[in-house]
This record gives structure tokens, C-alpha cells and sequence, in this order.
């Protein structure tokens, strides 16, 4: 088994694992609430809103990404290369790897939500600035000769 980077414990890294698993889900609440708000925005038109909901969303997708390098990195330092979360869980005495794997069960899951809320309100932002473009300019085919 490796040991973590040079001046932190193998428990240490454990712990910040963890740590980051906690923050990871709390921080997938907030994107999912920012997600609920960009979506509500979008609905009524609020440009400006949606200009700071999107420095929101990406200062919040950044903290997100920035716990994630650090959990493969903990996890590639005590598993080395290509870590299993469940082998990392297993680390862990019984009861608290079965919590571990259950926060992480949950965690893969609110991303997958995260996911689809974001692609959803691309999906409708796409959709509006179609339409706009074709009640400004008309359809491509409208004047063309037959």
C-alpha cells in the first residue's frame, strides 16, 4: 500500500477524503439550488441574473472540481494509480467505510442531478435563443425560391 504525499498521515489523508465527500455534498445542494435558480431565471427573462448566476455556477463548479483533484490525488497516494472508492471505503473501519460508501452513493447521485438540471437549462437557453433568432431573422427556408 503507498503512503500519502510527503507530511500528511495515511489516516491524515483518509480523513481528508472524507472531509471532501462532506463538502463535495453539501456543495452539490448549493449548485443544485444555483441549477433551480438559473432555470426560474431563464423562465422570466432575467438577463442580468443569469449573468451573476453564471459566475456563481462556475466559482461553484470550480470548489467542486478542486475537492475532486484532491480526492484522487489522496486516493492515488494510498491506492495508487487508478483508485476504487470502495477500496479506499474499505480502509476504513466497518461501520464508518459502510457511512463512507454510503455518502459517497449519494454524492454520485446529486451529480448526476447537477447533470441533468445542467443540461436541461442549457437545453432551454438553446431553445429560446432558436426561437428568438427565427422571430428576428425568420425562418432560413421562408424566402427561399421553390
Amino acid at each position: 500500500m503507498n503512503t500519502p504525499r510527503k507530511g500528511i498521515t495515511r489516516q491524515e489523508a483518509l480523513q481528508r477524503v472524507l472531509q471532501g465527500i462532506a463538502d463535495d455534498g453539501q456543495g452539490y445542494v448549493e449548485l443544485r439550488a444555483l441549477l433551480e435558480e438559473q432555470f426560474q431565471s431563464i423562465l422570466r427573462h432575467q438577463n442580468t441574473h443569469l449573468a451573476t448566476l453564471a459566475e456563481q455556477i462556475v466559482a461553484a463548479v470550480e470548489r467542486l472540481d478542486g475537492r475532486r483533484r484532491q480526492r484522487v490525488s489522496l486516493a492515488t497516494a494510498l491506492l495508487g494509480a487508478k483508485p476504487d472508492m470502495q477500496q479506499l471505503f474499505a480502509l476504513l473501519p466497518a461501520e464508518r467505510g459502510a457511512a463512507a460508501a454510503r455518502d459517497w452513493a449519494a454524492l454520485e447521485q446529486m451529480v448526476l442531478e447537477c447533470k441533468r438540471l445542467s443540461a436541461r437549462n442549457s437545453e432551454f437557453l438553446t431553445e429560446q435563443y432558436s426561437t428568438m433568432q427565427r422571430v428576428l431573422h425568420g425562418e432560413d427556408h421562408t424566402y427561399a425560391p421553390g
